[in-house]
């Protein structure tokens, strides 16, 4: 069933907006390498950086995780601005869905997302910007995205789209209620007819196109 109008659309970071994996992979492998770890590919990062760090790490590292999170973080510090590059088609999404309230819900660093859309000039189409440490968990739990659509005043719903690019995404949109919006073929994570959407599109040009169609039908939900 195709998903409601928006009346609020709620969007992923990473891989959904803007291409910052060359940061994300800098800090990783000097987290790696500090631990004589095998260093990551950069597909390696694009397949396996999903869950925020205090959940993601540990596994990794052990009881070291946390001397690997202040490793990993001052490696992204360093660059992250320098190499962060918008996706084809982001901006034009985010000004065409510009009528509608929106926000950013990342397991990116809080602190550092807010960084990176300050940095793009974006903030100003964002009632709220989410990441890792605001909430006690990160996606797929829920939490970040009640607390974005909080500080927007708008209650949790289908008419609510949550826009990402991983399974991730697609399970943090429904344990909210909200309509599950994959952007992306989502090939690291079995394709789109494994993570079923409630709607699919192929990139930010095919997503601009039907915001600016219910633009014109004035259909905010």
């Amino acid at each position: 069933m195709k998903p409601p109008a928006p009346k609020a659309i709620v969007w992923d970071w990473d891989n959904t907006l803007v291409d910052a994996w060359a940061g994300v992979q800098a800090g990783m492998n000097a987290a790696l390498a500090a631990f004589g770890l095998p260093l990551w590919t950069k597909e390696e990062v694009r397949a396996r950086a999903r869950l925020a760090l205090a959940e993601a790490f540990p596994p990794l590292f052990g009881a070291e995780w946390e001397r690997a999170r202040t490793i990993f973080y001052e490696a992204v510090h360093a660059d992250h601005l320098k190499v962060l590059t918008p996706l084809p088609g982001s901006l034009t999404a985010l000004e065409a869905a510009s009528y509608l309230p929106q926000a950013v819900v990342s397991n990116k660093q809080g602190g550092i997302l807010r960084a990176e859309s300050a940095h793009l000039g974006w903030d100003r189409f964002f009632g709220a910007v989410v990441g890792a440490g605001d909430t006690p968990r990160g996606k797929p739990d829920p939490s970040a995205i009640f607390l974005a659509l909080s500080r927007l005043g708008i209650a949790p719903g289908r008419d609510v789209w949550f826009i990402g690019d991983t399974g991730v995404d697609m399970q943090a949109a429904r344990a909210a209620g909200c309509s599950a919006i994959l952007l992306g073929d989502a090939a690291h994570d079995g394709g789109v007819m494994m993570l079923q959407p409630d709607a699919h599109f192929a990139d930010g040009e095919e997503l601009t196109r039907d915001i600016l169609s219910l633009a014109k039908e004035g259909r905010p939900g």
